[in-house]
């Protein structure tokens, strides 16, 4: 007896692929981060994702788990550092720069993935270009 369970064909089920290193993992990450902006959590559960299949994927994916780890704590850092500074007000206008570096680089990010290339310096504290 097979221990592969038979799909709604009849046929072997495919696994969740968005689960597995490789472009569509990192895809389904990005999303996530972007969510996060709006249903925090969500940004965690990117983040785990990252770690788990970071090393994993090979060829150009890796650029993008090493950029997506880096966008996620160096957001985290300005988002601390723009929260603290809202005391002195100048917080508000740093978060918003903040969230706006955060979208950006996400979505350069994203078209990066979509075209199979890798990101160009993921080491990168500003955009990754």
């Amino acid at each position: 007896m097979s221990n592969i369970n038979p799909g709604p064909g009849g046929g072997p089920r495919q696994t969740d692929r968005w689960l597995e290193p490789g472009s569509t993992n990192a895809l389904v990450i990005y999303i996530l981060y972007l969510a996060g902006l709006v249903i925090g959590v969500t940004g965690i559960v990117g983040i785990v994702l990252a770690y788990i299949n970071r090393g994993k994927a090979g060829g150009f994916v890796e650029s993008h788990y090493t950029f997506l780890i880096r966008t996620f704590w160096i957001g985290l850092l300005y988002a601390l550092i723009s929260v603290v500074l809202m005391m002195l007000v100048i917080g508000f206008l740093l978060m918003f720069a903040a969230a706006v570096w955060f979208i950006a680089r996400c979505i350069l990010g994203l078209q990066a993935l979509q075209r199979g290339e890798p990101v160009k310096n993921p080491q990168s504290w500003l955009l990754g270009q």
